[in-house]
């Protein structure tokens, strides 16, 4: 399941997104518009300019903005910044990967062998989904 932290930090993103045009938006503007509680977007935000995605201005006419192209922005990063593994399970993960310790065989193991399929599957949707590409979503979404 999705966590609330990556939900809203992909609700952030689009608002940023759609909005790109316009000076930097407060952080108090941005939970409100999306109902996000505040001091966790704080730590969203920070999350996200820290990993390159955000740039931030202090002071009067300060927030954030996008600091790439919305078309540059793809959910499977957004998703590693905010929740880690993509995988379901630790051992099918290629960037947190952990032996499960269970697991008698990994090579002949039938679970790990399905959620390696699971997690392509997944990185394949995600690696090609941006922030531009939920924005065009939305909007063919308001208009059938």
């Amino acid at each position: 399941m999705l966590s609330k932290k990556t939900k809203y930090a992909i609700k952030a993103l689009v608002i940023l997104g759609k909005n790109r045009d316009q000076p930097p938006m407060q952080i108090s503007k941005i939970a409100e518009a999306e109902r996000i509680p505040k001091k966790f977007l704080e730590q969203i935000l920070l999350d996200l300019r820290n990993a390159g995605f955000l740039y931030s201005k202090k002071g009067a006419g300060g927030g954030y903005s996008l600091n790439r192209d919305p078309k540059d922005i793809y959910l499977v990063s957004i998703m590693r910044i905010t929740d880690g593994p993509i995988a379901m399970v630790p051992c099918a993960s290629l960037n947190f990967y952990h032996k499960c310790d269970e697991c008698h065989q990994e090579t002949t193991c039938g679970i790990r062998d399905v959620f390696v399929d699971v997690r392509d599957a997944t990185l394949k949707i995600l690696s090609e989904t941006s922030i531009a590409d939920i924005i065009s979503r939305e909007q063919t979404l308001i208009h059938t």
